[in-house]
């Protein structure tokens, strides 16, 4: 969104630039940076970018909120709970072993 608020519309523009800048983007992290889900991103990179979009890094990072932690066990709903034994198939011959 900023890069197109600064009229950048291409990816390549951008890539374009930012090689003039000295920060060479491979095509595949140029792809995840102009998708809005970067792997990673250098803070030197990102001060590049910065100045190549004349903005700052608030205006390029969105926070996201935190993920949700599933609620804990009931460690009663547990303890009421019949405990229940489940043995795996057996596959295969048995083998007869010698009496010791």
């Amino acid at each position: 969104m900023v890069a197109a608020q600064r009229g950048v519309w291409k990816a390549s523009d951008l890539r374009r630039a930012l090689a003039e800048a000295g920060l060479v983007v491979s095509a595949g992290k140029m792809s995840h940076l102009w998708s809005g889900r970067p792997i990673s991103v250098r803070l030197d990179d990102l001060d590049v970018i910065c100045a190549v979009l004349e903005c700052t890094p608030a205006e390029l990072l969105l926070p996201e909120p935190p993920a949700r932690q599933a609620p804990a066990p009931d460690r009663q709903a547990d303890a009421a709970a019949p405990a229940t034994s489940i043995r795996p198939a057996r596959t295969g011959h048995r083998r007869s072993t010698p009496p010791v």
